[in-house]
């Protein structure tokens, strides 16, 4: 019975054997799934930790240490891109990780709905890191080439990171285009050791392709960048140039695409439209209108600024010592020294440069829609081929790709560049009107400071009006009696002004050659300003060659100023007539020959010298302003007096002061205050004929 027993009960331990053994196998592949997917986990958290410690110390410290060396010929901005926005957007990223460890039946569902709330940030920073990561490493390159740059480059490295073993920048460069394009690995790990049936398996899922779309996007948009590098450069060729691109090919292309465009403005074949494009376009070619306006008022604004600052008149000296005149000269000398150069200097930097920024930065859209516009020819050539044949060439799909990348690009970016250029716009606008009211207030705070110091400063305002009423009326006043005192001046024979010996012999000199017809008396002084230009002074004479310049102008006439000869104003000569005096004087030439003169000037000093018709110039010296004498060698003048200049000069030889008799009196005077005005004919006689 105990045998059978222990028969029957084998059977049965057996089976249960068996049970543990199925049981076991199944626990064994969920344990083993369940190990691999918290390794994962763990695997992602860790790396990213690690990533972020990298990506700091490259901004940190590599990146700042290279600063502080002040390389002119380092480009941190190209080698280091935007890793900073990357460096923010990773340190939330690694916390809102690190915080899903305390969730631990709930963590896959939260590291998926971070990927998925992240995913836009990074496409943002990531795309644009990795469009120029290309461009960073060309420069690393040149780096190499240089051996000061790369010398300290590997200095900084072993300065700042030794334990990575680093030899280059590349080493940190390329983690961020490794770590984006990891995220989609990292949670196809997680996901393969996840079961189906688990509720945090969609939303893996669902992470898994938005990180793929991720890195989709950023190397799409890495190809408009090189399509838009490609073809946004200003060409500035020449035409040897120009013809050496010339060929079959480029002559064929260039050819459809302008009868195409004439089929468009035609009507034969339509547009393709895009209104996106379009109205994107036309604000784009505002935003350049703008700028280019603009950019030209602000250069007429800085010339008229320039004219404005030439005159200098407190340089100008002048002999009074206190009163308003002062006052204006030193306000005059505080706004041309100080305010408008501290604005020009204003205007310089905040509107300037900021302008031929902004109107630099359009070349390269503008480059790129003119691009598009034959690329869009192509397409429609293209596209009409491809309809009627059944199939395009590789080139011609290359084309067609060119033109989709172009546009997708442009409708992507111009919203961003239109705002971005009108924001900078507004800006420069808005400092310029801010720099033109400082500049108003600055002016309007000096000039009430000067006001203060005057004497009718804090005078009420009717009163002030009839002040300067009253002396308009008195200075109209003095200046009627000086107009009249001037008038009632009547010279007489005896003291008209003889012309010195020099100025005798010029006028001689020019009767003789021109005859007393062509003799002219300048009226003002002359400044010439162009060439062939003649500077004379007030009073000179000269002789008329032509009443017309070489343009056939009126207004400049050719004259011999007896020596050099030029043009002058028409309009500040008036003929010369001489006085017929009994005088000896200065000898009409037409009535002795050379040989009669050479004779005279041997005769004996006691025979009689023939009467002959003799000639005073027209004209004498008076006061023009008076003048009281502050020493024994200088001698008091009443304006409208008439002066006899002996001398235009003093003893060390400065035009600055005359020698005159004044009514038997001689002292010098100051030659600015002595005038040539014409001699009137006495009433009741005239020239003979």
């Amino acid at each position: 019975m105990a045998s059978a027993q222990g028969a029957e009960d084998r059977p049965d331990a057996e089976d249960t054997t068996e049970t543990e053994e199925a049981i076991y196998e199944e626990v064994m592949p969920c344990n083993r799934m369940e190990l691999s997917q918290r390794l994962a986990v763990e695997e992602l958290i860790t790396t990213e930790a690690s990533y972020v410690h990298n990506i700091q110390l490259c901004v940190s410290d590599i990146r700042a240490h290279l600063q502080k060396k002040q390389l002119p010929d380092l480009d941190l901005e190209g080698l280091f891109s935007n890793t900073d926005d990357i460096l923010h957007v990773s340190i939330r990223f690694l916390k809102g990780l690190e915080a899903t460890a305390t969730r631990e039946h709930e963590q896959l569902l939260c590291i998926s709905t971070l990927f998925q709330e992240f995913k836009e940030e990074m496409e943002t920073v990531y795309k644009i890191y990795c469009a120029s990561y290309e461009h960073a490493l060309l420069l690393v390159e040149s780096y190499r080439k240089d051996p000061r740059l790369q010398e300290e480059i590997l200095e900084t490295l072993n300065a700042t990171v030794p334990h990575t073993g680093a030899s280059d920048l590349s080493f940190f460069l390329v983690m961020p285009v490794q770590r984006v394009t990891k995220y989609p690995l990292l949670l196809g790990k997680i996901l393969e050791n996840t079961p189906t049936s688990a509720s945090a398996y969609p939303a893996l899922q669902a992470a898994v392709r938005a990180m793929a779309q991720v890195n989709a996007n950023i190397n799409e948009y890495k190809r408009h960048r090189e399509v838009a590098t490609k073809y946004n450069k200003a060409e500035h060729l020449t035409l040897r140039d120009r013809f050496a691109r010339l060929n079959t090919h480029s002559i064929a292309k260039k050819t459809t695409r302008l009868s195409r465009l004439f089929m468009h403005e035609a009507g034969i074949v339509p547009k393709t439209e895009d209104r996106v494009y379009d109205d994107l376009e036309e604000k784009f070619q505002y935003v350049v209108s703008s700028v280019a306006v603009l950019k030209e008022n602000v250069a007429s604004y800085l010339g008229h600024l320039e004219a404005f600052l030439l005159p200098t008149p407190h340089k100008c000296e002048l002999q009074i010592d206190e009163g308003p005149a002062q006052q204006y000269r030193r306000f005059a000398e505080y706004l041309h020294c100080t305010v408008f150069p501290e604005f020009k200097q204003r205007l310089d930097r905040l509107v300037c440069q900021p302008l031929c920024s902004l109107s630099d930065m359009l070349v390269g859209p503008q480059q790129l829609v003119k691009k598009r516009l034959d690329k869009l020819l192509d397409y429609e050539e293209i596209q009409e081929r491809k309809s009627e044949m059944g199939s395009v060439t590789y080139d011609e799909e290359a084309a067609m790709n060119t033109y989709l990348a172009i546009n997708a690009l442009l409708v992507a970016e111009l919203p961003r560049f239109n705002q971005g250029a009108l924001q900078l716009l507004g800006q420069i606008v808005c400092s310029l009107s801010t720099l033109q009211r400082d500049l108003a207030a600055q002016v309007l705070h000096q000039a009430e400071k000067e006001l203060e110091q005057m004497p009718h400063g804090r005078m009420p305002l009717p009163s002030f009006w009839k002040m300067v009423e009253d002396t308009l009326r008195q200075s109209g006043a003095q200046l009627r009696t000086f107009c009249q005192t001037f008038e009632t001046v009547t010279p007489s024979p005896v003291t008209q002004q003889p012309l010195n010996p020099a100025e005798e012999r010029k006028v001689l000199s020019l009767v003789s050659k021109h005859g007393p017809d062509k003799l002219y008396q300048v009226t003002s002084n002359i400044s010439g300003s162009k060439d062939l230009d003649l500077t004379l002074q007030r009073g000179q004479i000269v002789a008329l060659l032509q009443s017309v310049d070489t343009k056939g102008n009126t207004s400049r006439w050719l004259v011999d100023a007896g020596g050099p000869r030029g043009f002058v104003p028409a309009g500040k000569l008036q003929p010369y007539c001489p006085v017929q005096s009994q005088q000896p004087g200065m000898q009409m030439p037409a009535l002795e020959s050379s040989t009669e003169r050479r004779r005279h000037s041997y005769a004996s000093p006691e025979a009689p010298r023939p009467q002959v018709a003799t000639f005073t110039p027209a004209f004498q010296v008076v006061a023009g302003f008076s003048f009281a004498a502050r020493s024994p060698q200088e001698v008091s003048l009443q304006a409208g007096q008439p002066v006899v200049v002996l001398e235009p000069h003093d003893k060390k030889g400065s035009k600055e002061w005359s020698l005159v008799d004044v009514n038997g009196q001689r002292g010098y005077v100051p030659s600015s205050y002595l005038v040539t005005v014409p001699v009137q004919e006495p009433t009741g006689w005239s020239l003979p004929v």
